[in-house]
């Protein structure tokens, strides 16, 4: 368990820490010799159940609020310090008020400096305490009056930190790793050390991790937890990393190192914002601020969504514009500030780490952000589902989440939730979602039968841009897979089709075809003669000629690949083979490599590789020409 300290300074909290610690946690000279606190301290103790309690001793300073942050962000219990002379003070209840938006409901409180006055002070002190923390997360937190140079007071609120320990459940580890840094400095022989909270899952030796929001790799050489030499470091842990490959001035506090899967550097966070509310107004459209997030620090502006304001006392939806990149994952807690850094303005957690770029303030994105705050994940990724018209991205939703596999297996299990696995990876669809996109491809080639009873379908792009625009390739690809399966669409080469339908060609037309053109198109099949030379070889008109072949593409039959040059479909799709292989092999098809391969003129390979752009089956970058996964004829 990670033990946090908060309170105003010179209210004893690094006394405390001593008194059951037996160690001094101000290492500074300047700590040392001023008697404050000026940064976080660490110390730990190994308790009976052979657990060991982590202390993060924080700055009571109203300047170093932001150190207090860094300190509180992902502790697991909180000894609020008062002392009994004094009593509650301004940063007591800023303090309180930062415990309070990070969602802390662990913790006690300690009346320290009992010595120093009457039975009767302490107990006004005391009903001054409960005052204050009425209706926070620590209102029902008992209070121990302490004196920490004499003990007095100490071994009860030792005993109760080691019940809290014993009944706080387990932090998950089934997630990937992160770890929020608040120290990093060198050793002499070992290089680069870092140190910070585990906040999720688990690292080991060996492992190779990334800096975010920075992007540089690391390798894990050695790992202290809770100040002992280990093999591995788990969630709700101090740990001290040894990085290999890593420069110490490269990373600081407020960096996450993480597992890579896990770098997601951003400007934009779309969040839930509570203001406090002791603010004298609302929080304004386009407020700058000061934003802590775990042991990090930036600045920007707020972005109401739903209005112009947030009301004091009132939660609402907005969007951090941030003014250098952080690294988050939904679910994590930060704390506004005012333009100053002075005053603390309220705080919130993240909904969507990786929000769009337009449209923030539409219905249908409020309604998603509004399904993404309920605190449960499970709830939230089914809510989410439901509005989800183009379905969700699993392999996204895992890393913007850092979904375990345990909640991953509970939602695509669910019976309300159909997983398609596309070239690109897996998406989930609420089933009438799914069913929708199903039925508006139904429709639209019924739609384009009806216009065009003489062509057998439209291509496989031009009937995604009709029935399926916002669907990515894959996503409607492994539609029509799906339709394709059920019977209830019909492939032909490119073109798609309902059953039953055929575009069927005039006696003297299918002789024409069979006996004439077809045999001089696979003579050469990479090279056919084009519309003129068949006219000529065959003793026909020109016009009559392209006019067939314009049908027999729309049957499926051939393919215009360029002006008056129409390829079989099987040629077409031996071509296509081609250039993938050339794509995998040499990372791009070029035009002479490609023209080698198939034996052509290079004026006609050219040709050939631009068709492939065009019904997107390739991709033209540079002078080369590049087949993805998420084309609609690479599978």
């Amino acid at each position: 368990m990670i033990i946090g300290t908060a309170g105003h300074i010179d209210h004893g909290k690094t006394a405390l820490v001593r008194a059951l610690t037996g160690v001094d946690t101000d290492r500074l000279p300047e700590e040392k010799a001023r008697g404050i606190t000026l940064d976080l301290g660490y110390a730990y103790q190994t308790i009976a159940s052979g657990a060991i309690l982590g202390f993060v001793d924080v700055p009571g300073h109203e300047r170093l609020v932001h150190t207090m942050v860094a300190g509180a962000a992902g502790i697991d219990c909180v000894i609020l310090v008062v002392t009994a002379d004094d009593g509650p003070m301004p940063q007591t209840r800023e303090h309180l008020q930062v415990l309070d938006l990070l969602s802390l409901d662990h913790g006690l409180v300690a009346l320290t400096k009992i010595d120093r006055v009457s039975s009767e002070r302490v107990a006004q002190v005391e009903s001054q305490i409960r005052a204050l923390l009425h209706g926070t997360g620590l209102a029902a937190a008992p209070i121990f009056p302490v004196n920490a140079l004499s003990g007095d007071g100490i071994p009860a609120l030792q005993r109760h930190l080691e019940t809290i320990a014993a009944r706080l459940p387990p932090r998950r580890n089934g997630g990937r790793f992160r770890l929020a840094v608040d120290r990093s400095f060198s050793i002499a022989g070992a290089g680069t050390v870092v140190t910070g909270l585990v906040l999720d899952g688990r690292v080991q030796v060996g492992d190779r991790l990334l800096v975010s929001p920075a992007g540089l790799a690391a390798r894990v050489r050695g790992i202290h937890a809770q100040n002992q030499p280990a093999q591995q470091g788990l969630a709700g842990q101090r740990c001290a990393l040894n990085l290999a490959d890593l420069h110490r001035e490269a990373v600081g506090r407020g960096d996450l190192v993480l597992d890579p899967d896990l770098h997601l550097p951003t400007r934009r966070l779309d969040v839930q914002v509570r203001v406090l509310g002791t603010e004298a107004g609302p929080l304004k459209h386009w407020t700058p601020v000061h934003c802590h997030l775990g042991a990090a620090h930036g600045t920007g502006r707020l972005a109401v969504l739903d209005g112009e304001t947030i009301a004091p006392g009132a939660t609402g939806l907005a969007q951090l514009v941030l003014d250098a990149d952080l690294a988050a994952v939904r679910g994590d807690r930060f704390i506004l500030r005012d333009q100053s850094a002075r005053r603390t303005l309220g705080g919130g957690w993240v909904l969507d780490p990786e929000p769009p770029a337009r449209g923030r303030r539409r219905p249908a994105r409020l309604a998603l952000l509004a399904a993404l705050a309920e605190p449960d994940t499970l709830t939230a990724a089914v809510a989410a589902l439901e509005l989800a018209a183009q379905g969700l991205d699993l392999d996204r939703l895992r890393r913007q989440w850092n979904l375990d596999q345990a909640t991953t297996s509970a939602l695509t299990d669910r019976p309300g939730c159909v997983r398609i696995d596309t070239a690109a990876g897996p998406l989930l669809f609420a089933p009438q979602h799914w069913q929708a996109l199903a039925q508006r491809v139904i429709d639209a080639l019924r739609a384009a039968h009806q216009e065009h009873p003489d062509q057998l379908g439209p291509d496989r792009e031009r009937l995604r841009r009709i029935a399926g625009p916002a669907m990515t390739r894959p996503a409607f690809g492994a539609l029509l897979d799906t339709l394709a399966a059920h019977g209830e669409i019909v492939r032909a080469g490119p073109w798609i089709h309902l059953p039953g339908h055929a575009v069927r060609l005039a006696e003297r037309d299918e002789q024409l075809w069979r006996d004439g053109i077809s045999p001089l198109l696979n003579t050469k099949p990479f090279d056919p003669p084009r519309v003129r030379d068949l006219a000529r070889a065959l003793d026909q008109d020109e016009d009559s000629i392209r006019q067939l072949l314009k049908r027999l593409a729309a049957m499926g039959e051939v393919e215009r690949v360029a002006h008056d040059h129409y390829f079989t479909s099987a040629a077409v799709a031996d071509l296509a083979a081609i250039a993938l292989r050339l794509s995998e092999s040499a990372g791009e098809a070029r035009a002479a490599e490609f023209r080698d391969a198939i034996g052509t003129g290079r004026k006609l390979a050219i040709q050939i590789l631009e068709y492939f752009d065009r019904i997107g089956y390739s991709r033209r970058i540079g002078d080369g020409h590049r087949v993805f996964r998420d084309s609609l004829l690479a599978r």
